[in-house]
């Protein structure tokens, strides 16, 4: 894993550059995107650099790295990135792709008949989880339905409300899914990350630390600010 720690707008400039190359070189790239507050920097970044003409997703595909099971639609992770990024750039919603249990058994067909995850953008669970890939999952994962750990739901809770209101399930890309993108960054702000940034880069790459499997890939950038390094 390559590591870069740096204030926040830098992590998420840097960021929009890797993707920019990606786009550069391939525009009809097919992205792993995630929902969640994490990335939305890197989002508001991606959608200037579109508007000033830097940046074109015109021929890009779009895969959502995960979605709520039972949710209205504004409280789904469909909504969030549809506002934060679909919504802002030039995507065609035709070519953006979400998780529901319709099509869950046939995902990785779909991503596969695309031409494979060129890049995948990950944020970094509380409990080291990515996706909602939580403690246990084994690296052969497909994506499948995922019960939610308790950590997962806290860290969920201010969306819905409260712990409770979190959905007990949820969608997602497998460890396997994502570990065969071209490209993955992680971002990761502030100290309640730092534990998790740790055990990403230290642990076993086991399924005790799902993102310690991050490990095996050759090509994995993380971004972090000094509050999510700070046990490094």
């Amino acid at each position: 894993m390559k590591t870069v720690v740096c204030s926040y707008e830098e992590c998420n400039a840097r960021a929009a550059a890797q993707i920019k190359r990606v786009l550069d070189n391939k525009p009809d790239a097919v992205l792993a995107l995630s929902a969640g507050r994490t990335p939305r920097g890197l989002y508001e970044e991606l959608s200037r650099l579109c508007r000033a003409g830097e940046l074109s997703f015109r021929d890009a595909k779009l895969f959502a790295v995960t979605e709520f099971e039972g949710v209205d639609e504004e409280q789904s992770c469909r909504r969030m990135l549809e506002t934060c990024f679909v919504e802002k750039t030039d995507i065609k919603p035709e070519n953006c792709h979400y998780l529901s249990p319709e099509n869950i058994e046939n995902y990785d067909a779909e991503i596969k008949a695309a031409g494979g995850l060129d890049i995948a953008v990950l944020g970094l669970g509380a409990n080291a989880h990515i996706g909602y890939n939580e403690p246990a999952v084994p690296y052969d994962s497909l994506s499948h339905r995922q019960k939610l750990t308790d950590a997962t739901k806290r860290q969920n809770a201010e969306v819905f409300g409260s712990e409770e209101d979190v959905p007990d399930y949820g969608y997602t890309m497998g460890i396997y899914t994502l570990v065969w993108a071209t490209e993955i960054m992680v971002l990761a702000f502030g100290e309640a990350k730092a534990d998790a940034v740790h055990k990403m880069l230290y642990g076993r790459d086991d399924s005790s630390v799902p993102a310690a499997f991050l490990q095996i890939p050759r090509d994995v950038t993380v971004y972090l600010d000094e509050k999510a390094a700070s046990k490094l």
